[in-house]
């Protein structure tokens, strides 16, 4: 089974804070997200991958584990060849059914057999699926998905475990619990490339001409659902906030009601000036405009 680097694959130092994991992830995850390459595989791939080593990183406790494996790479791929464990007493490894690059969900298999359920405190491990349901599962959830609703299908107890599918109702927030039976799910919102979430309102830029904002006119602004044309009066000052009502997110306590959209207008200044173009602010400038 090959080893995932999840500190190259965010582009950080092993040594990297909280912080800089963060930043890291939320960069790169603007950049691979979906929306902003329609159709490409290898962005898909890289998105998932990205997911999955925030995953890891930003949980201290999986961190430390995944630290002491690399320390121990070496020894413990003797261990799933049949070699003696160079693991502390406390540790169970899962060894069996190493294969392929990706499990469901879109979890690599090195994922899965270290963080899934395989690798885990002993007495964790060897206390039945009850025990290992009761801890939290994170789930990523892109902003369509909270908009929507989405399934998670978890593997409960390692390879030797159950198969349990979750329902997350649209709506849900940032680090909300969600449970289904005796399994919990533990949402994280992955950073979006237009939309930032504020509550159940969402916070968006939508950019002009400059002709648009002297004279007025009309802006399409994009939302989760479809695109909107609003108006803008003449004179309109860049930085204004454009409310959209009911464009937002669902809100989970209150039924078919959902959140505001804030627009917030920014003005598209010229640039390569034709030669009657600049003429005509030269004009402009002589009047005092």
């Amino acid at each position: 089974m090959e080893y995932k680097d999840y500190y190259k694959t965010l582009g950080i130092p092993r040594t990297a804070s909280e912080k800089e994991i963060k930043a890291a992830y939320r960069k790169l995850a603007r950049k691979h997200h979906p929306d902003m390459n329609p159709g490409s595989k290898q962005s898909e791939s890289r998105f998932k991958e990205i997911n999955e080593a925030n995953d890891v990183l930003s949980d201290p406790g999986k961190r430390r584990r995944y630290d002491q494996l690399g320390a121990n790479w070496d020894a413990f791929r003797g261990t799933a060849a049949g070699g003696p464990s160079p693991w502390p007493e406390g540790f169970h490894v899962e060894t069996e059914g190493f294969g392929g690059a990706a499990g469901p969900g879109g979890f690599s298999d090195f994922f899965r057999t270290f963080f899934g359920g395989g690798f885990e405190d002993f007495a964790t491990s060897t206390a039945a699926h009850g025990a290992a349901a009761e801890r939290d599962y994170p789930v990523d959830l892109t902003l369509e998905e909270v908009f929507h609703g989405a399934t998670r299908t978890l593997e409960i107890g390692g390879r030797r475990g159950r198969r349990v599918e979750v329902k997350i109702p649209a709506g849900v927030r940032d680090g909300t619990r969600v449970r289904a039976g005796d399994v919990h799910l533990r949402v994280r919102l992955a950073p979006h490339p237009r939309f930032e979430r504020k509550g159940d309102d969402l916070q968006t830029t939508v950019r002009a001409p400059l002709t648009t904002v002297v004279l007025g006119g009309e802006v399409v602004v994009p939302t989760l659902d479809g695109s909107v044309g609003i108006k803008v009066p003449a004179g309109t000052p860049a930085g204004r906030v454009f409310r959209l009502r009911g464009h937002g997110l669902p809100r989970l306590e209150h039924h078919g009601t959902r959140g505001d959209l804030l627009a917030t207008l920014a003005v598209d200044l010229p640039k390569d000036l034709s030669k009657r173009e600049r003429e005509l602010f030269e004009e402009l400038r002589k009047v005092g405009r």
